[in-house]
């Protein structure tokens, strides 16, 4: 399995509307990768591990699918749609992260 985590920099004044990547955004991928989706998470950054610290990201998005083949045949039609949409929710620059996940309880 691999998850394919996409990290949102936090920095002061970061612009992220977590309701629109939530209801639309994510629910948007989610349904266009239909049943190759495995499964789907956000996060919202609190803080960097020290009280009151800032966080190193603002926001995650991680999604689980079989293989990275199979990420990128439902991904590769509809990512111009997702990466055009990004200006809806953040002014932050998106890092992705593939990962093979090696244990979840």
């Amino acid at each position: 399995m691999i998850k394919v985590s996409i990290l949102y920099p936090f920095r002061e004044n970061v612009r992220f509307d977590i309701d629109y990547y939530r209801d639309k955004h994510m629910t948007l991928a989610a349904r266009h990768f239909g049943a190759a989706l495995k499964g789907w998470s956000i996060d919202s950054g609190i803080n960097a591990g020290e009280p009151g610290s800032k966080p190193g990201f603002v926001a995650a998005g991680h999604f689980l699918f079989d293989s990275i083949e199979s990420f990128t045949a439902v991904f590769e039609p509809v990512a111009d749609e997702l990466v055009a949409d990004i200006p809806n929710y953040t002014d932050s620059a998106p890092q992705i992260l593939i990962s093979e996940v090696v244990m979840s309880v």
